[in-house]
């Protein structure tokens, strides 16, 4: 079956690279081009496309509120382009509230001549975003509205979320890790705010996103959350309570240092090579938490594409460990919990607004 995509830019040269990229494929179709949000949204309601690349930074009406209509109006799958800088991180991570399936960096800016060092994710994003169930998306119907009717002002920071009923614990010695990729951000705001205050661990996260983006998304979840939430640096100290999310482009492991008799859990960031294709790599933070907390860990992965934590979460297993995998009801992409499933490695298989909830009915029930 033929996917029919609308390519969204206001650079010709990039609506021209992008289309032929896509035209490589004979899955493949691009059956129109759009120069701004305005044209995108009137050629979306006209051809109904299977998918749409959406540039952010847009003349006329940008790409965010482009996207507002698009997904109040005639619900598309939409995959975002957007050059790195920290106005265009918040307004990715806006667009994932808005609706969007997944984003692509452009490698050097909003006119990026080498753009077709990225043609497979670009083809890869796009095949996979057009067989989401948008109903999974879970984008919030009220933030659509705002797009539509800010009148060009974007939304520029989520509003601090009602904490959800505490659940009182009282592990020790132990540490929550999570690892997510594609429709993370939207399924870690499920999960980060809804942890207890009071939690007595530290969480790790791996969520696949390039360098620029992980730190926004810290600030975000920080913002909605009652635990503590910061993008990792190297040398930091793992505290109670805190979420420590990978910086993009980095791999991230957990070493021990000894000072004075006592032990300390610390961060150690490295660029070694991509494993799975990414960087950071869940299996590789995984597998570094093995020897340090051995049965005392509790790792979950969320919706996501490919297998990254699979071989991290065998490790965990084979060390007395718990396992979580989101349910494919509630997966955006069921690719990486249905690698931790097929392995028969999970504990526990519970829909996304229940994994918060699982996490600590885990640390309560595993004695101290």
């Amino acid at each position: 079956m033929t996917i029919n995509v609308l390519v969204v830019d206001d650079s010709a040269l990039m609506r021209k690279v992008v289309s032929d990229i896509l035209k490589e494929d004979p899955e493949m179709k691009v059956i129109s081009t759009a120069r701004n949000g305005l044209e995108a949204v009137e050629k979306v309601e006209k051809l109904r496309p299977d998918v749409v690349t959406l540039d952010v930074e847009m003349p006329v009406l940008d790409g965010l509120h482009a996207l507002g209509y698009i997904m109040s109006e005639c619900p598309t799958p939409v995959v975002m382009l957007t050059a790195i800088d920290s106005r265009a991180a918040e307004s990715t991570l806006n667009a994932f509230e808005y609706g969007a399936v997944d984003f692509i960096q452009k490698p050097s800016g909003n006119i990026s001549l080498n753009i077709a060092d990225i043609a497979n994710e670009i083809r890869t994003k796009v095949k996979m975003a057009s067989k989401v169930d948008l109903k999974k998306l879970g984008f919030m119907e009220e933030h659509v509205k705002k797009a539509r009717e800010n009148d060009g002002k974007v939304l520029q920071t989520a509003e601090k979320r009602q904490p959800a009923r505490k659940i009182k614990h009282h592990a020790k010695g132990k540490i929550i890790a999570i690892a997510s990729s594609t429709g993370g951000p939207r399924a870690l705001e499920q999960v980060i705010p809804r942890l207890p205050g009071n939690l007595k661990v530290p969480v790790v996260v791996v969520q696949h996103m390039p360098a620029g983006f992980t730190a926004s998304l810290a600030q975000r979840l920080d913002s909605q959350s009652e635990v503590t939430v910061t993008e990792a640096k190297n040398g930091d100290v793992l505290h109670a309570g805190h979420v420590y999310i990978a910086p993009g482009n980095y791999h991230m492991e957990i070493t021990s240092i000894e000072n004075n008799g006592v032990f300390h859990e610390i961060v150690s960031l490295n660029q070694r090579p991509r494993e799975q294709g990414v960087r950071p790599c869940a299996n590789i933070l995984f597998k570094s938490l093995v020897p340090i907390y051995g049965q005392n860990i509790i790792a979950t992965v969320l919706t996501g594409m490919g297998a990254d934590g699979a071989d991290g979460m065998e490790d965990i297993k084979n060390a007395g460990g718990k396992a979580i995998a989101e349910d494919e009801k509630s997966c955006v992409v069921y690719g990486m919990p249905k690698a931790i499933v097929q392995r028969g490695l999970a504990d526990s298989i519970v829909p996304l607004e229940k994994i918060a909830g699982e996490i600590v009915r885990m640390l309560n029930s595993s004695g101290d």
